[in-house]
């Protein structure tokens, strides 16, 4: 990997919605849904639904640095989820669903935790995100890949991932792949 290739890893309550997201960004290589942050090795999808494996669903995104930066790919992770909300995103509740950014340098772990503090001082509600080091990540089972791609129909995807991303390619159209 050359020195502007880099990786990011979110999490922001279900997988799908951010995977989505970040595949229209230019400069994002290659985006995969996984699991990360648990005790459990190479964990399944029934496993981290119990909560108790310790893994939250994740999205690790490897990008081009001179194409989009961690920084703006933090502001976009930022807007597709609720800061403020632990342990769940809307209806979806459990401890697989925090908000969390694995960084993998001091940079990022710089990086994040100063946009946390800047948008903490915007609102009244505490930011929830966890701020740890990136550990073993564990990619989703392959149906969970591009999963609104492969699935726009499904009741999940049209009702709560549809509108967020509608949102998301207008308030970032100029970052996104034509």
């Amino acid at each position: 990997m050359s020195t502007t290739n880099q990786t990011a890893t979110f999490g922001g309550g279900c997988f799908w919605c951010i995977d989505a997201a970040f595949r229209r960004v230019q400069g994002v290589l290659n985006v995969s849904s996984g699991y990360t942050g648990g005790d459990t090795t190479d964990p399944s999808y029934k496993q981290i639904c119990t909560g108790l494996s310790g893994h939250a669903e994740v999205v690790q995104i490897e990008f081009d640095s001179t194409v989009v930066s961690f920084e703006t790919l933090l502001a976009m992770f930022f807007t597709l989820h609720d800061a403020t909300q632990l342990n769940r995103q809307g209806n979806d509740i459990g401890t697989q669903y925090r908000s969390v950014v694995y960084y993998h340098d001091n940079e990022q772990q710089a990086q994040t935790n100063a946009y946390i503090a800047k948008l903490q001082s915007q609102i009244r509600e505490d930011i929830v995100t966890e701020v740890s080091p990136a550990v073993t990540y564990y990619p989703a089972e392959q149906y969970h890949q591009d999963y609104y791609s492969e699935n726009p129909e499904q009741r999940y995807c049209s009702l709560l991932i549809a509108p967020k991303l509608k949102k998301f390619e207008q308030d970032y159209k100029k970052y996104l792949v034509s």
